[in-house]
């Protein structure tokens, strides 16, 4: 048969998007206008959920000829992309599917994190504005915007919202009106997806391409000026004498600690700022935005909140993350949700949590360890919905009340002590690096494995400081040793970093 009138199109979507139901409302499409069509789909499993290739043809009957369409899309000849996130839009400009002479890419500029950004120790999020530079280079038209919510603030699903955009690109050489009543006839979402469609054709018309929406913006909430509680008005009349400039991190850091464990502990907290703000102001600190002292609220306040088996106990039962668990699975008012949490803790965070004495003591016993290691060190899948389940987390986090008689405890305290000495004495070298020591800090965070990891990435970082004392750019060279513990888990970055100083 003659290519002519040919249309091929491929969809990239996630599980749970309704690219299956997409696809069959274009087929359906198709077939109600008179064409032959056809699907096909190839899961993967590497992405999220599992990325989906949904891939259709469609070609105009003629008389008793059948045409015969592929089962699966080739590099250089679709005519149209759909991507339901927006890193799935650059792959397939990777997978050379959209090409800027033919290839209308229709994508949602809002981004779902791949399990490769969500498990990096930092921020692994990609970058979307090199994506957006891609498709505008590769694709020979581009429609782009947050369809993603477009669909939720219309009660439907990505997928109307994508035919929206479909109808509207004039790939298909069909009338608006077969869009909505093959909506109709597919009996899937109903009026909430004829919503949806709508609102995506007129955007899709109006402004084919917005930006990618980028990080949310940091909202500093101000320490209350009186909250009927006499202590912690006290704590914000402290907070009001250290440097303007660092108070807005101080009261993040402040609610933190309160939140963590009482009015007492943000005390403590705020004595340790104190002193680090004084030698910060004699150091020149107000004509450096007393960037010392922003550091040292931000980075001691994590230090401090440090995650232990109560507080990790605490987060799964709180009220907010069970509102957050029905959003985000969409769950109406009058629906049942529960969640199975995973605990994998071992016998060292049993011992940190004990009374020090008893904890130190059964650390000094290794046979006790060991014995105990096939009780402590397993999986467990323990549900708050259950009677039992809440009562076994609730005493969990309850105990968090005496965490400052524990084992852990004395431990991080003496961990905070002996890194911000390093970064005084950093400090009085080069304020810079006394500045990027206190960074360093960002490394160490969760509990079990991840905490240990963390805690040696901090101790191979902090080793290269005797050299970089010397250096003028030594901060700069801190601050690349961090950003590349933070890159990758195995810490193969960092390992290429620490090899180019030793050289230096």
């Amino acid at each position: 048969m003659s290519e002519a009138g040919r249309i091929s199109i491929a969809i990239l979507a996630m599980g749970g998007q309704g690219g299956g139901v997409l696809a069959d409302w274009i087929v359906l499409l198709a077939e109600r206008q008179g064409w032959a069509a056809q699907s096909t789909s190839v899961p993967g499993v590497a992405q999220r959920t599992g990325a989906t290739i949904y891939y259709i043809e469609t070609a105009p009957l003629r008389g008793d000829l059948a045409p015969v369409l592929a089962l699966m899309p080739t590099p250089g000849d679709v005519d149209c992309v759909i991507a339901a996130e927006l890193m799935e839009a650059g792959r397939s400009v990777l997978r050379g599917l959209v090409t800027p002479d033919r290839t209308t890419l229709i994508a949602s500029t809002h981004r779902s994190p791949a399990i490769v950004e969500k498990q990096a120790p930092g921020d692994g999020i990609g970058d979307p504005d090199v994506v957006v530079a891609a498709t505008d280079f590769a694709a020979r038209r581009v429609i782009a915007f947050d369809m993603e919510r477009m669909a939720k603030s219309q009660g439907s699903v990505i997928s109307a919202a994508m035919l929206g955009a479909l109808a509207a690109a004039d790939v298909l050489p069909f009338p608006r009106e077969a869009f909505e009543a093959t909506i109709r006839a597919g009996g899937t979402g109903g009026e909430p997806s004829l919503r949806a469609f709508a609102a995506a054709f007129a955007q899709a018309k109006a402004k084919p391409i917005e930006p990618p929406p980028g990080h949310p913006r940091k909202r500093f909430v101000a320490w209350p000026t009186a909250s009927g509680h006499v202590e912690l008005d006290r704590l914000g009349a402290r907070i009001g004498q250290f440097p303007i400039e660092a108070q807005s991190m101080i009261a993040i850091g402040a609610r933190k600690l309160a939140d963590y464990l009482d009015a007492a502990y943000v005390g403590e907290y705020l004595d340790r700022l104190s002193a680090l703000a004084e030698r910060d102001r004699a150091s020149g600190g107000v004509q450096r935005g007393f960037a010392f002292t922003v550091a040292a609220a931000k980075y001691l306040a994590g230090a401090m909140a440090y995650d232990d088996l109560p507080r990790v106990a605490d987060l799964k039962l709180r009220s907010s993350r069970q509102a957050r668990v029905r959003r985000e699975v969409g769950a109406s008012d009058d629906a049942i949700v529960t969640t199975t949490e995973y605990f994998h803790p071992r016998v060292d965070e049993l011992c940190a949590t004990l009374p020090k004495k008893l904890g130190l003591w059964i650390e000094a016993r290794p046979r006790l360890i060991e014995w105990m290691r096939g009780i402590v060190d397993r999986g467990r899948r323990i549900s708050p919905n259950t009677i039992s389940g809440y009562l076994m987390l609730a005493f969990v986090a309850h105990w968090g009340l005496k965490r400052r008689g524990s084992l852990r405890h004395a431990r991080e305290m003496a961990h905070i002590e002996a890194w911000l000495q390093s970064a005084l004495a950093a400090f009085a070298v080069q304020y810079e690096l006394g500045v990027a020591v206190l960074g360093c800090r960002r490394l160490i965070k969760g509990y079990s494995d991840t905490h240990a990891r963390g805690v040696s990435k901090f101790d191979r970082v902090t080793s290269a400081l005797p050299q970089l004392k010397a250096r003028d750019d030594g901060a700069a060279w801190l601050d690349r040793l961090t950003r590349a513990a933070l890159a990758d888990e195995k810490g193969a970055a960092l390992d290429g970093v620490l090899k180019t100083i030793a050289t230096l």
